[in-house]
């Protein structure tokens, strides 16, 4: 595992296991939510160029996301792929929280945003985005899984899947 991809629905923990796998064993993460999110979540220009460059390294894990802009960038360079592949209950339970919680505290999020209520009506806002993509996100691993069968696929189910997964892993 040196070229990690985690994906997942909004709310799976994509990021939190990412930050977890980058701290066990030393590689690189680059959040993709960082990368993309300019001031006023306007696209930053040079997403595509800094994903790009980060994603030639010999290590790295991060988030699959913007597959609307990155097309198969990630996945053709990826030699793992994590599917959290979480039960809906679980990633709407998670995303409802975390949103209630960015709006309430407003801690900033990437280049200086912040998530407020009103956001919640926003059609690509993540707690309607985990509903209404739910059964697109898991055909969309299939069949890319299915384009990239070069790729070690790991499928975790349930969020104690995930934990045992992680402790179960050797140390660096």
């Amino acid at each position: 595992m040196e070229r990690v991809l985690i994906s997942g629905h909004s709310g799976a923990g994509k990021t939190t296991l990412a930050r977890r796998l980058a701290a066990r064993h030393g590689l690189p993460h680059h959040e993709l939510d960082a990368l993309h999110h300019g001031p006023g979540w306007v696209k930053r220009a040079e997403f595509e160029a800094d994903v790009e460059r980060f994603s030639t390294g010999p290590r790295w894990v991060t988030e699959d996301q913007y597959r609307r802009f990155l097309g198969d960038l990630l996945w053709s360079r990826a030699d793992t792929v994590i599917w959290l592949d979480l039960p809906r209950r679980t990633v709407l339970a998670r995303v409802v929280r975390r949103s209630v919680s960015r709006a309430i505290t407003r801690r900033e999020l990437w280049n200086g945003n912040r998530e407020s209520w009103r956001e919640w009506l926003n059609p690509d806002h993540p707690m309607r985005w985990a509903w209404s993509q739910y059964h697109d996100k898991r055909r969309r691993v299939i069949e890319q899984s299915g384009r990239h069968p070069g790729i070690r696929l790991i499928h975790l189910t349930s969020a104690s899947a995930v934990r045992h997964w992680l402790r179960s892993l050797p140390p660096s």
